[in-house]
């Protein structure tokens, strides 16, 4: 529920019924701490002009990490790429522009992590890998020069994604790795981008992704797993990209993900029963406009203003509680800023603002730009990348989905 239409916000409240156990421990500390942000807030005559998205800040760290990095940053040596895109698309979604200095340098690393048999490293002298190809192929197309787009070499890469087919339709993320959905995933999403993608490559895969559909309504990792935010994303956007979303429950998946957005802090968790983390203000967020797409193809009775989810209070959560002063944004109240929850708080916030009738939450100057619900790469950049992939091949059959 949103701030503004709050009366009493203990009824909001986790009730345990004197029967505590760790996970509401735990989740009623969270409730205290958010309680606090809220509570000042709602003290204030225009609550919602008080936390202004702070851009600026959030520039300056995302910039400053754009050139280096500390020596805390060693545990992340294997996910550079992934460093690149949440960092570039971040930047891009707050409507700031990189250098063309600095974008060369990026593209000069990301050649050097592409594999010569195919598909992109997590650094040099690694084996390529399905996620960190998603994030540097997503990070080459979050740039704006054509000339970089260049370096993807596009017959390799699809061998390898040929080569982490399984016979199954699943995707196994690296040579001899784990099979999950995110695997499908990084294939459709990079494949679709690259005009590469065929039939052959994709064999059996929207039948296996159904058998990930649990009996809460999201989808697990794999086949028999627990339903998770951002294994259901993947299953789904992979779904629509291969134009095969008829092979799931769609109800018991809008009601299971209707269900993860908390009723009093107004962010998503990932699972049941679970905390709310700004990370999944995009991953469970981003569900909704691709249900709304699909419920749109079935010309249903669907308002089609808005998601089906409280999108002001997923904004106030973020703009009042994952806002780090400093710059950079949180996973929640109390925990330290990282690239990640940047990302993908930022992405989820310029979801939740950009339904067809935009909803934007406190001062107009917080409207950052959209973000494309599949590919998650801004709109803008998404066009461009389709305009040059299909002068890449001679045939370019793939059906895109449009933003809503």
């Amino acid at each position: 529920m949103a701030l503004s239409s709050r009366q009493d916000i203990n009824c909001l409240k986790t009730v345990t019924d004197d029967l505590p156990s760790i996970s509401s421990v735990d989740q009623i500390a969270v409730e205290s701490s958010v309680e606090k942000i809220y509570s000042a807030c709602m003290g204030k005559t225009r609550f919602n002009d008080t936390f202004p998205l702070n851009k600026q800040r959030h520039l300056a760290y995302l910039h400053k990490g754009l050139k280096k990095l500390s020596v805390n940053f060693e545990c992340l040596d294997s996910s550079r790429p992934w460093l690149c895109f949440w960092i570039l698309h971040s930047i891009n979604l707050l409507g700031d522009s990189i250098p063309k200095s600095h974008q060369l340098l990026i593209k000069e690393f990301l050649l050097s992590v592409q594999h010569p048999t195919g598909g992109f490293c997590g650094n040099v002298n690694q084996l390529p890998h399905l996620a960190t190809t998603y994030a540097a192929v997503s990070a080459v197309f979050s740039l704006d020069h054509e000339e970089c787009y260049e370096l993807i070499n596009r017959e390799n890469l699809k061998r390898f994604l040929l080569a982490m087919h399984n016979n199954d339709g699943s995707f196994t993320m690296h040579l001899d790795g784990e099979v999950d959905v995110r695997g499908a995933y990084c294939a459709a999403v990079v494949s679709t981008l690259c005009s590469i993608k065929s039939d052959e490559m994709f064999h059996n895969t929207a039948q296996w992704i159904a058998q990930c559909q649990t009996y809460e309504g999201g989808f697990g990792s794999r086949p028999g797993t627990e339903a998770h935010g951002g294994y259901t994303y993947c299953a789904l956007a992979a779904l629509i990209l291969l134009g095969e979303t008829r092979c799931i429950n769609l109800p018991l998946l809008l009601d299971w993900a209707c269900h993860r957005q908390m009723r009093f802090e107004g962010g998503f968790q990932g699972r049941t029963n679970k905390l709310v983390d700004g990370c999944y203000s995009f991953w469970q967020g981003g569900i909704f406009p691709l249900i709304h797409h699909i419920l749109e193809g079935e010309k249903s009775t669907l308002d089609r203003s808005s998601w089906l989810f409280h999108q002001q209070a997923l904004q106030e959560f973020i703009l009042y509680c994952c806002q780090c002063p400093s710059g950079g944004l949180v996973d929640k109240p109390g925990k330290s800023r990282d690239f990640y929850h940047s990302c993908y708080c930022l992405s989820g916030l310029s979801l939740a603002q950009h339904s067809r009738e935009k909803v934007v939450v406190g001062d107009a100057a917080n409207l950052i730009k959209p973000t494309h619900p599949v590919f998650n790469v801004v709109l803008e950049n998404v066009e461009k990348v389709l305009v040059w992939s299909a002068s890449q091949s001679k045939t370019n059959g793939n059906k895109i989905v449009e933003n809503d």
